[in-house]
């Protein structure tokens, strides 16, 4: 089994409502690259360490894709550890498709361009601290299937 089931994280609607007022926020603005095409979104999930790989997670958003790099920001996100989560949905159909349920068919990644072995990258390799203050996060994405 090259990756787990665990790896399908979904990318849902938009950013939720703001934090209130009280909390600190900044905005983090993610640069994923080698997207290989511009066909479909890229969807980006900022997660705290109880819902890394989950099905959701409270931040999430995408872009149309664009081959290269594509950014994707997010606007207010509060102090604290999170780590992000990619995908290139190539296909526009809200989810990360897989060969046989585990290979990921389309392009993923994490942030500190964790490394995929023979399951998902574990939180200390994706974590960043977001201080709420601007920040600026660059990861690659990674193709299992071959170009389209």
């Amino acid at each position: 089994m090259i990756l787990p089931v665990a790896l399908a994280f979904a990318a849902a609607g938009g950013v939720p409502a703001a934090p209130s007022a009280s909390v600190a926020t900044a905005p983090v603005t993610v640069q994923v690259a080698q997207v290989r095409s511009a066909k479909g979104r890229v969807h980006v999930a900022l997660c705290p360490k109880e819902r890394f790989l989950a099905d959701t997670c409270v931040y999430e958003a995408s872009a149309p894709a664009q081959a290269g790099v594509t950014t994707i920001t997010f606007p207010a996100i509060p102090a604290g550890d999170y780590a992000a989560q990619a995908f290139h949905d190539e296909n526009a159909n809200g989810k990360m498709d897989r060969i046989m349920g585990v290979v990921p068919k389309e392009g993923f990644g994490f942030s500190r361009d964790a490394k995929v072995r023979f399951a998902p990258p574990k939180w200390d390799e994706a974590v960043f601290t977001h201080e709420a203050k601007p920040q600026v996060l660059q990861f690659s994405l990674r193709y299992m299937m071959g170009p389209k």
